[in-house]
């Protein structure tokens, strides 16, 4: 990947990326889909990681034909995913190519779709190394008034980070956030869960499936 050797920033999505949350989401919401005979599997999932939480929400209701509205499914996650989350652990090798990025000099943001009470719950265990970040930007942002895969949050990001966005290079497991970071006119790695079909990143300039064997020099001049 010689031609990401010209980014100077690099930009990470969080669940499933940084960290490996996206299991809590799954049980979370079987646990409610679960009381109506129905089942959450990655048919549906796959269809809604790297959304804003309400569009995700209206998807399953809609394609689970749930008796209950996304406002409710949201209210009712939250209780489970707050119970959840303090056992958030690093997705392999995160740590490891954060930290020395920020040895490099490399700047770096997180880009989440996530509420920030919900960003601060996920990382309170990883304070030390989710502090050498220089900005994060999550969902609820006014700023971001589009969500994946509009473009909207990494362009905030780079703003944020003071970097054109195509010397950006993404981070993201989700197909919807590979179409935002390429709107954004970034390159994008992805980064995309064991269950999800490789060819829904296609587009990615590069797949990896952790953060073990690899460098920021892969990425950053």
């Amino acid at each position: 990947m010689d031609t990401d050797r010209r980014s100077q920033a690099l930009i990470f999505d969080l669940d499933g990326v940084l960290l490996d949350t996206e299991p809590f989401y799954t049980e979370a919401t079987q646990t409610i889909v679960g009381r109506f005979g129905k089942t959450f599997d990655w048919s549906i999932k796959a269809n809604m990681i790297g959304r804003p939480s309400l569009d995700s929400a209206r998807y399953l209701v809609d394609a689970l034909s749930l008796p209950i509205s996304a406002q409710q499914y949201l209210s009712e996650r939250k209780i489970e995913l707050e119970r959840l989350f303090a056992g958030a652990r690093e997705i392999k090798g995160a740590e490891v190519f954060v930290r020395r990025s920020a040895q490099a000099g490399v700047r770096q943001a997180v880009a989440t779709s996530s509420e920030r009470a919900l960003f601060e719950l996920k990382t309170a265990g990883h304070a030390k190394w989710f502090s050498l970040f220089d900005t994060v930007v999550c969902g609820d942002d006014p700023r971001v008034v589009h969500g994946k895969p509009a473009p909207d949050i990494f362009l905030v990001a780079a703003a944020e980070l003071g970097v054109e966005p195509s010397r950006c290079l993404v981070f993201e497991d989700s197909p919807v956030g590979v179409r935002a970071a390429l709107a954004a006119g970034m390159r994008v790695v992805a980064v995309p869960d064991a269950a999800m079909d490789r060819a829904a990143y296609a587009d990615a300039h590069r797949v990896i499936g952790d953060f073990s064997g690899v460098v920021p020099g892969d990425f950053v001049a």
